[in-house]
Protein backbone atom coordinates (compact mmCIF):
# COMPACT_ATOMS: atom_id res chain seq x y z
CA UNK A 1 0.00 0.00 0.00
CA UNK A 2 1.45 3.42 -1.15
CA UNK A 3 0.57 7.46 -0.95
CA UNK A 4 3.12 7.24 -4.22
CA UNK A 5 0.62 8.12 -7.51
CA UNK A 6 0.24 4.90 -9.61
CA UNK A 7 1.51 5.21 -13.45
CA UNK A 8 -1.36 6.09 -15.97
CA UNK A 9 -2.57 2.92 -17.82
CA UNK A 10 -0.21 3.63 -21.25
CA UNK A 11 2.87 4.05 -19.15
CA UNK A 12 1.72 0.37 -17.07
CA UNK A 13 1.09 -1.11 -21.03
CA UNK A 14 4.39 -0.11 -22.44
CA UNK A 15 5.95 -1.20 -18.63
CA UNK A 16 4.57 -4.77 -19.23
CA UNK A 17 5.41 -4.84 -23.22
CA UNK A 18 9.26 -4.23 -22.74
CA UNK A 19 9.49 -6.66 -19.90
CA UNK A 20 7.73 -9.34 -21.97
CA UNK A 21 10.46 -8.34 -25.18
CA UNK A 22 13.28 -8.50 -22.91
CA UNK A 23 11.85 -12.18 -21.83
CA UNK A 24 11.01 -13.53 -25.11
CA UNK A 25 14.75 -12.49 -26.37
CA UNK A 26 16.16 -14.58 -23.20
CA UNK A 27 17.97 -11.89 -21.26
CA UNK A 28 17.48 -10.80 -17.94
CA UNK A 29 17.31 -7.56 -16.29
CA UNK A 30 20.98 -7.39 -15.12
CA UNK A 31 21.89 -8.86 -18.91
CA UNK A 32 19.82 -6.21 -20.98
CA UNK A 33 21.44 -3.15 -18.69
CA UNK A 34 24.35 -4.28 -18.93
CA UNK A 35 24.57 -4.54 -22.65
CA UNK A 36 23.16 -1.01 -22.34
CA UNK A 37 25.56 0.44 -19.93
CA UNK A 38 22.53 0.92 -17.70
CA UNK A 39 22.46 0.85 -14.04
CA UNK A 40 19.79 -2.54 -13.40
CA UNK A 41 17.53 -0.09 -11.50
CA UNK A 42 17.08 2.19 -14.92
CA UNK A 43 15.93 -0.32 -16.55
CA UNK A 44 13.73 -1.98 -13.33
CA UNK A 45 11.98 1.26 -12.88
CA UNK A 46 10.91 1.40 -16.73
CA UNK A 47 9.96 -2.28 -16.63
CA UNK A 48 7.95 -1.69 -13.46
CA UNK A 49 5.78 1.94 -14.60
CA UNK A 50 7.86 3.72 -11.97
CA UNK A 51 9.69 6.23 -14.50
CA UNK A 52 8.53 7.02 -18.11
CA UNK A 53 9.95 5.59 -20.97
CA UNK A 54 12.37 8.32 -22.55
CA UNK A 55 12.22 8.97 -26.01
CA UNK A 56 15.74 7.72 -26.71
CA UNK A 57 16.06 4.89 -24.31
CA UNK A 58 12.79 3.48 -25.90
CA UNK A 59 14.51 3.22 -29.62
CA UNK A 60 17.65 1.89 -27.98
CA UNK A 61 15.52 -0.84 -26.09
CA UNK A 62 13.93 -1.66 -29.26
CA UNK A 63 17.03 -2.03 -30.94
CA UNK A 64 18.33 -4.60 -28.05
CA UNK A 65 15.14 -6.66 -28.53
CA UNK A 66 15.31 -6.86 -32.31
CA UNK A 67 11.83 -5.20 -32.62
CA UNK A 68 10.43 -5.36 -36.19
CA UNK A 69 9.51 -2.03 -38.01
CA UNK A 70 5.68 -2.42 -37.35
CA UNK A 71 5.60 -3.73 -33.95
CA UNK A 72 7.77 -0.43 -33.18
CA UNK A 73 5.93 1.78 -34.33
CA UNK A 74 2.53 0.39 -32.12
CA UNK A 75 5.10 0.93 -29.07
CA UNK A 76 6.37 4.11 -30.38
CA UNK A 77 2.83 5.82 -30.25
CA UNK A 78 1.97 3.84 -27.14
CA UNK A 79 4.86 5.71 -25.70
CA UNK A 80 3.49 9.40 -26.73
CA UNK A 81 -0.16 8.74 -26.01
CA UNK A 82 1.19 8.37 -22.64
CA UNK A 83 2.32 11.73 -22.43
CA UNK A 84 -0.68 13.33 -23.52
CA UNK A 85 -2.51 15.29 -21.46
CA UNK A 86 -6.13 14.31 -20.24
CA UNK A 87 -9.46 16.53 -19.84
CA UNK A 88 -8.23 16.93 -16.38
CA UNK A 89 -5.17 18.57 -16.69
CA UNK A 90 -7.29 21.64 -17.83
CA UNK A 91 -8.51 21.77 -13.74
CA UNK A 92 -4.98 20.96 -12.44
CA UNK A 93 -5.01 24.53 -10.69
CA UNK A 94 -8.27 23.40 -8.96
CA UNK A 95 -7.60 19.72 -8.68
CA UNK A 96 -5.61 18.09 -5.77
CA UNK A 97 -2.81 15.66 -7.42
CA UNK A 98 -3.83 12.57 -6.07
CA UNK A 99 -7.69 13.26 -7.33
CA UNK A 100 -5.85 14.18 -10.57
CA UNK A 101 -4.23 10.41 -10.89
CA UNK A 102 -7.26 9.28 -9.36
CA UNK A 103 -9.61 10.50 -12.58
CA UNK A 104 -6.43 9.57 -15.22
CA UNK A 105 -6.75 5.96 -14.39
CA UNK A 106 -10.93 6.16 -13.81
CA UNK A 107 -10.98 7.46 -17.26
CA UNK A 108 -9.15 4.67 -18.56
CA UNK A 109 -10.76 1.66 -16.65
CA UNK A 110 -13.90 -0.34 -17.91
CA UNK A 111 -15.29 -0.89 -14.66
CA UNK A 112 -15.20 0.41 -11.22
CA UNK A 113 -16.79 -1.80 -7.85
CA UNK A 114 -16.31 -0.25 -4.76
CA UNK A 115 -17.67 0.94 -1.52
CA UNK A 116 -18.69 4.05 0.24
CA UNK A 117 -18.84 4.73 3.76
CA UNK A 118 -20.13 8.26 4.87
CA UNK A 119 -20.76 9.63 1.75
CA UNK A 120 -22.55 9.28 -2.07
CA UNK A 121 -19.23 9.21 -4.31
CA UNK A 122 -18.41 11.73 -6.59
CA UNK A 123 -19.27 9.65 -9.82
CA UNK A 124 -23.09 9.59 -8.77
CA UNK A 125 -23.70 13.11 -7.05
CA UNK A 126 -26.00 15.68 -7.88
CA UNK A 127 -23.96 18.87 -8.76
CA UNK A 128 -26.32 20.62 -5.49
CA UNK A 129 -24.96 17.55 -3.68
CA UNK A 130 -21.49 17.56 -4.84
CA UNK A 131 -21.43 21.79 -3.93
CA UNK A 132 -22.10 21.29 -0.48
CA UNK A 133 -19.45 18.35 -0.31
CA UNK A 134 -16.64 20.06 -2.03
CA UNK A 135 -17.27 23.32 0.50
CA UNK A 136 -17.80 20.86 3.72
CA UNK A 137 -14.46 19.12 2.72
CA UNK A 138 -12.33 22.66 1.99
CA UNK A 139 -14.51 24.06 5.34
CA UNK A 140 -15.40 26.69 3.01
CA UNK A 141 -12.30 28.35 2.40
CA UNK A 142 -12.42 28.43 -2.02
CA UNK A 143 -14.10 31.19 -3.73
CA UNK A 144 -16.95 30.18 -5.16
CA UNK A 145 -15.76 30.57 -8.72
CA UNK A 146 -13.13 27.78 -7.26
CA UNK A 147 -15.74 24.99 -5.85
CA UNK A 148 -17.98 25.69 -9.33
CA UNK A 149 -14.86 24.74 -11.38
CA UNK A 150 -14.86 21.02 -9.07
CA UNK A 151 -18.38 20.68 -9.14
CA UNK A 152 -17.92 21.07 -12.88
CA UNK A 153 -14.61 18.24 -13.46
CA UNK A 154 -17.13 16.31 -11.36
CA UNK A 155 -19.61 16.47 -13.84
CA UNK A 156 -17.17 15.89 -16.36
CA UNK A 157 -15.98 12.53 -14.73
CA UNK A 158 -19.70 11.83 -14.85
CA UNK A 159 -19.87 11.24 -18.67
CA UNK A 160 -18.03 7.91 -18.29
CA UNK A 161 -21.55 6.39 -16.79
CA UNK A 162 -23.01 7.46 -20.54
CA UNK A 163 -20.19 7.35 -23.13
CA UNK A 164 -21.41 5.57 -26.30
CA UNK A 165 -18.35 3.73 -26.56
CA UNK A 166 -18.00 1.10 -23.48
CA UNK A 167 -19.97 2.86 -20.74
CA UNK A 168 -17.94 2.58 -17.18
CA UNK A 169 -19.57 -0.05 -15.23
CA UNK A 170 -20.21 1.21 -11.95
CA UNK A 171 -20.84 -0.71 -8.96
CA UNK A 172 -21.50 0.50 -5.37
CA UNK A 173 -22.16 -0.49 -1.80
CA UNK A 174 -23.31 2.52 0.04
CA UNK A 175 -23.61 2.14 3.70
CA UNK A 176 -26.63 3.26 4.98
CA UNK A 177 -24.58 6.07 6.58
CA UNK A 178 -23.99 7.40 3.30
CA UNK A 179 -27.46 7.77 2.78
CA UNK A 180 -28.36 9.39 6.29
CA UNK A 181 -25.81 11.71 6.65
CA UNK A 182 -27.33 15.48 5.69
CA UNK A 183 -25.41 16.70 3.01
CA UNK A 184 -26.93 20.70 2.20
CA UNK A 185 -30.78 20.68 2.56
CA UNK A 186 -33.02 17.81 3.12
CA UNK A 187 -34.29 19.20 -0.77
CA UNK A 188 -31.02 18.14 -1.64
CA UNK A 189 -30.70 15.27 -0.77
CA UNK A 190 -33.89 13.89 -1.36
CA UNK A 191 -32.97 14.76 -4.80
CA UNK A 192 -29.29 13.09 -4.82
CA UNK A 193 -31.80 10.07 -3.32
CA UNK A 194 -34.11 10.16 -6.83
CA UNK A 195 -30.87 10.67 -8.71
CA UNK A 196 -29.39 7.58 -7.02
CA UNK A 197 -32.47 5.76 -8.20
CA UNK A 198 -32.44 6.96 -11.75
CA UNK A 199 -29.38 5.73 -12.26
CA UNK A 200 -29.58 2.45 -10.73
CA UNK A 201 -32.03 1.72 -13.27
CA UNK A 202 -29.21 2.24 -16.16
CA UNK A 203 -27.87 -0.96 -17.47
CA UNK A 204 -23.99 -0.41 -16.51
CA UNK A 205 -24.85 0.91 -12.61
CA UNK A 206 -25.52 -1.46 -9.70
CA UNK A 207 -26.21 0.02 -6.39
CA UNK A 208 -26.61 -1.75 -3.41
CA UNK A 209 -26.90 -0.52 0.56
CA UNK A 210 -25.44 -1.85 3.03
CA UNK A 211 -27.61 -1.40 6.56
CA UNK A 212 -26.82 -0.84 10.25
CA UNK A 213 -28.27 -3.62 10.66
CA UNK A 214 -25.84 -5.51 8.81
CA UNK A 215 -23.05 -7.99 10.70
CA UNK A 216 -19.96 -6.83 11.36
CA UNK A 217 -17.80 -6.43 8.04
CA UNK A 218 -14.66 -5.79 6.07
CA UNK A 219 -14.68 -2.22 5.06
CA UNK A 220 -14.78 -0.82 8.18
CA UNK A 221 -11.61 0.83 7.48
CA UNK A 222 -13.28 2.99 5.01
CA UNK A 223 -13.53 3.59 1.17
CA UNK A 224 -12.28 1.87 -0.92
CA UNK A 225 -12.42 1.92 -5.07
CA UNK A 226 -11.20 -1.30 -7.26
CA UNK A 227 -10.55 -0.26 -10.63
CA UNK A 228 -10.15 -2.72 -13.32
CA UNK A 229 -9.44 -2.23 -17.03
CA UNK A 230 -9.97 -3.37 -20.79
CA UNK A 231 -6.69 -5.30 -21.56
CA UNK A 232 -5.86 -8.47 -19.42
CA UNK A 233 -2.09 -7.30 -18.89
CA UNK A 234 -3.61 -4.03 -16.74
CA UNK A 235 -4.09 -5.57 -13.08
CA UNK A 236 -6.41 -3.79 -11.19
CA UNK A 237 -5.49 -0.89 -8.95
CA UNK A 238 -7.53 -0.04 -5.74
CA UNK A 239 -8.01 3.49 -4.13
CA UNK A 240 -8.33 4.05 -0.78
CA UNK A 241 -9.94 6.94 1.10
CA UNK A 242 -8.39 7.74 4.36
CA UNK A 243 -8.74 10.64 6.91
CA UNK A 244 -5.18 11.57 6.86
CA UNK A 245 -4.19 10.77 2.87
CA UNK A 246 -5.52 8.77 -0.11
CA UNK A 247 -3.95 5.59 -0.52
CA UNK A 248 -2.59 3.53 -3.49
CA UNK A 249 -2.64 -0.60 -3.51
CA UNK A 250 -1.27 -2.34 -6.19
CA UNK A 251 0.43 -5.42 -4.94
CA UNK A 252 -1.45 -8.16 -6.15
CA UNK A 253 -2.30 -9.83 -3.08
CA UNK A 254 -3.51 -6.72 -1.37
CA UNK A 255 -5.64 -6.22 -4.36
CA UNK A 256 -6.94 -9.66 -4.09
CA UNK A 257 -7.90 -9.36 -0.18
CA UNK A 258 -10.17 -5.97 -1.60
CA UNK A 259 -11.60 -7.80 -3.85
CA UNK A 260 -12.64 -10.56 -1.29
CA UNK A 261 -13.95 -7.39 0.83
CA UNK A 262 -16.13 -6.38 -1.85
CA UNK A 263 -17.46 -10.10 -2.92
CA UNK A 264 -17.95 -10.08 0.92
CA UNK A 265 -20.07 -6.79 1.14
CA UNK A 266 -22.33 -7.53 -2.04
CA UNK A 267 -23.29 -10.60 -0.51
CA UNK A 268 -23.92 -8.95 2.57
CA UNK A 269 -25.93 -5.76 1.41
CA UNK A 270 -29.64 -5.34 0.64
CA UNK A 271 -29.99 -6.95 -3.13
CA UNK A 272 -30.41 -4.12 -5.70
CA UNK A 273 -34.52 -3.95 -5.76
CA UNK A 274 -34.31 -4.09 -2.36
CA UNK A 275 -31.78 -1.56 -2.10
CA UNK A 276 -33.86 0.61 -4.37
CA UNK A 277 -36.80 0.29 -2.19
CA UNK A 278 -34.86 1.56 0.85
CA UNK A 279 -33.21 4.69 -0.82
CA UNK A 280 -36.68 5.55 -1.65
CA UNK A 281 -37.93 4.91 1.45
CA UNK A 282 -35.16 7.21 3.18
CA UNK A 283 -36.47 9.75 0.46
CA UNK A 284 -40.21 9.48 1.53
CA UNK A 285 -38.53 10.59 5.21
CA UNK A 286 -37.04 13.84 3.97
Amino acid sequence: MSAEQPATIRTRRLAGELRRLREVTGLTGDQAARQLGWDPSKLSRYETARRRVQPKDLQVLLDLYAVPDDRRQALVDLARNARLKGWWDAYGDTLPTELASYIALEAEAASIRGFSAQIIPGMLQTDDYARSVIRAGLMDLLPRGEVERRVEARKTRQQLLSRAASPLNYWIILSEAALRNRVGSPEDMRAQCHHLMKLSRTANVTVQVLPFTSDTHPATAGTFSILSFPAQYDDDVVYVETLTGNLWVEDERDVHRYTLAFDHLRATAYEVEESFSFIAAVADEL
